[in-house]
């Protein structure tokens, strides 16, 4: 175990390999005969159509970069941490979405993000330093100010209008994200990606070269204001912003159809009716008399008035019968008309309605909606610029997921992602969860959301999803649809260095320097790296998910903790043969502890690797 993050280059090497082996010799990727393989099929010209900018290789270096981050738990912070598969995660997103690979990989089913626009006044990360090397970048992505904040220069700067690579940088920033989110997807997952004019030409392009131009199912305008706007100094003034939609695989989600409709609007509930008093309540109908160019059968229908019609209809003779004897056919003009079949309100309002894409701010919020929502929570105070509304959100979230998928957003914002998960949950009885992922970004002195208390924005999304959990768990009992006995929550944790010294050769260069780092390294763990922490971040590095549970075991004195998710036990303290028998008997399928807990006493260590690996138990030291 090295402590890294899943290695993206690593994996895609893998995947080649296991499709197309002969393209490697000795291992390595053979890129003539890769040519030879596909023949015409693969061009190598410069002069190709492709989207290219300035520091795009800088960005796929940042992509395959490892990360040795790791998550710690901050249960003070939490709510119902016990319970609760909801994760808030306060740190930077790039690293956040490297440590999530190993146990996410192709389990989120949608992600939806608002990630900056690229007006010339957002701050965001991007490699700008085009000379440096990615351990460079890697420490730099780490500056903090003595606050523990991150830090506005040299990392988390504002990409000017000015600046001579304005549209790069924001490329820059996007590439290795998309990259790493399209991996969490599962194969009939879903982005959504709000977005206004500015970068959506460069955005559509970057999609089609991250997910496949052939993986697009829609972009989605969407009128984010209520009001129309009078500004005499625009030709156009811009009432709409776009929503990008892609598949992980457009094929997989038609042949899974895990797709869903949205609910009828106002208007089109307003054209059912039920005149005839039918028990199964307000209908329309359409004709059954099949239209031009539609084949159906041919047989003879007599009216309640006697007329006989011979035509082709829309179904057979026996699925006619069946209808009229349930009542489900309707002849219009007083029995006299031709026969229309019945469809009712209450089917359609199961089934949903086919979205499309043009998206009215009556039936899907606006900007002014979601500031409102917001202000609501906060006192009246606006301690966010331009949360989306959770009416957007919740639509998004119902066309492409089921009751019990794990929906991603990596650019967390005020949290209104999460909100309309909680408030989608609750209308439908349904356990849906989320993953959100937002920067420690500080807030200015001048802002509301200072004089609120806030100084990261990272804390306005963890307030905002305290108050909205208590919110929804003081209604349990009170004829809401929770169809879970337990209230909400969401459990908080935070990206941090990783609780183990990790081996860093770049920084050899003389013997002294040598023989200082293995003095460091008497013991592999930080000081003052708590138990629970460390085996955290063995955990996850193994592939625990971030809602597993976790149980502390007291066997003969000593400490372990027990990750049934993956059968696996980590000891971070000390293991005698007495407490090891113990952890033998509870039969995990793997064991890891420190190396540092032998005391250097190597026939203990291999007395007590004996003693699991006879009993069939994976057995790791770190």
């Amino acid at each position: 175990m090295d402590g890294k993050s899943f290695n993206i280059t690593t994996n895609l090497i893998a995947q080649l390999k296991n499709i197309i082996p002969a393209a490697f010799t000795e291992d390595k990727l053979d890129i003539e005969q890769l040519k030879q393989l596909f023949g015409e099929n693969v061009n190598t010209d410069n002069e190709r159509y492709q989207l290219n900018w300035a520091g795009k290789n800088e960005a796929y270096k940042v992509l395959q970069l490892p990360t040795t981050a790791t998550l710690i738990p901050d249960k003070i912070n939490s709510l119902n941490w016990e319970t609760t598969e909801n994760i808030f995660i306060e740190g930077e997103n790039l690293e956040a979405l490297k440590i999530l690979q190993k146990a996410y990989y192709g389990k989120v089913k949608a992600i939806c993000i608002d990630p900056p626009y690229n007006t010339g006044y957002d701050s965001f990360i991007y490699p700008d330093k085009f000379s440096e090397t990615k351990e460079e970048y890697a420490r730099r992505v780490r500056d903090k100010d003595e606050d523990g904040l991150m830090m506005k220069e040299g990392l988390f700067r504002q990409n000017k209008k000015e600046n001579g690579q304005f549209h790069s940088n924001w490329l820059s920033m996007m590439l290795p994200r998309l990259f790493l989110a399209k991996n969490l997807l599962c194969d009939d997952g879903v982005i959504f990606i709000n977005i206004d004019d500015n970068e959506l030409a460069n955005l559509k392009l970057l999609m089609d070269e991250v997910f496949g131009e052939e993986n697009k199912e829609a972009i989605i305008t969407w009128r984010r204001r209520h009001n129309q706007p009078n500004d005499k100094s625009k030709m156009i003034s811009k009432v709409a912003e776009y929503i990008l939609v892609y598949a992980k695989n457009s094929e997989a989600l038609k042949r899974k159809n895990t797709f869903y409709g949205l609910p009828l609007s106002d208007a089109r509930q307003g054209s059912y009716s039920n005149p005839d008093n039918d028990p199964l309540g307000p209908w329309d109908s359409k004709p059954w008399k099949a239209g031009s160019g539609q084949s159906g059968s041919r047989y003879k229908i007599k009216t309640p008035t006697g007329k006989v019609l011979d035509e082709e209809w829309m179904g057979a003779e026996t699925t006619y019968a069946q209808l009229l004897a349930a009542g489900k056919i309707y002849f219009p003009s007083g029995g006299d008309g031709w026969p229309r079949k019945k469809f009712y309100l209450s089917e359609r309002m199961a089934e949903g309605q086919c979205a499309h894409n043009f998206w009215g701010h009556q039936d899907f919020g606006s900007n002014q909606e979601g500031s409102a929502e917001l202000a609501e929570i906060f006192n009246g105070k606006n301690v966010f610029d331009n949360p989306k509304p959770t009416k957007l959100l919740k639509a998004l979230i119902k066309i492409a997921t089921g009751k019990d998928d794990i929906i991603l957003d990596f650019f967390g914002g005020s949290g209104s992602t999460a909100h309309a998960i909680y408030e989608l949950n609750e209308e439908e009885g349904a356990n849906r969860k989320f993953i959100l992922v937002q920067l420690p970004e500080k807030i200015s002195e001048s802002e509301e959301a200072y004089k609120y208390g806030f100084r990261t924005i990272a804390e306005v999304t963890s307030a905002r999803l305290t108050k909205i959990v208590q919110q929804h768990n003081e209604q349990l009992g009170k004829g809401l649809n929770f169809d879970k006995t337990a209230p909400v929550g969401f459990r908080y944790f935070r990206l941090a260095d990783s609780n183990f010294k990790i081996w860093r050769g770049d920084f050899l260069k003389t013997e002294a320097d040598i023989v200082e780092q293995l003095q460091m390294f008497n013991t592999l763990e930080k000081q003052r790296s708590s138990g629970e922490n460390m085996s955290w971040e063995i955990a996850i590095k193994n592939g625990v998910r971030l809602s597993a549970a976790c149980s502390v075991l007291e066997l003969t004195n000593d400490r372990f903790y027990y990750y049934p998710e993956r059968e696996l036990i980590i000891g971070t303290d000390a293991i005698e043969s007495a407490s090891a028998k113990e952890v033998i008997n509870r039969k995990p399928a793997t064991f890891i502890c420190l190396d540092s807990i032998f005391k250097k006493n190597d026939k203990d260590k291999t007395n007590i690797q004996l003693l699991f690996e006879d009993a069939g138990i994976t057995f790791h030291t770190i």
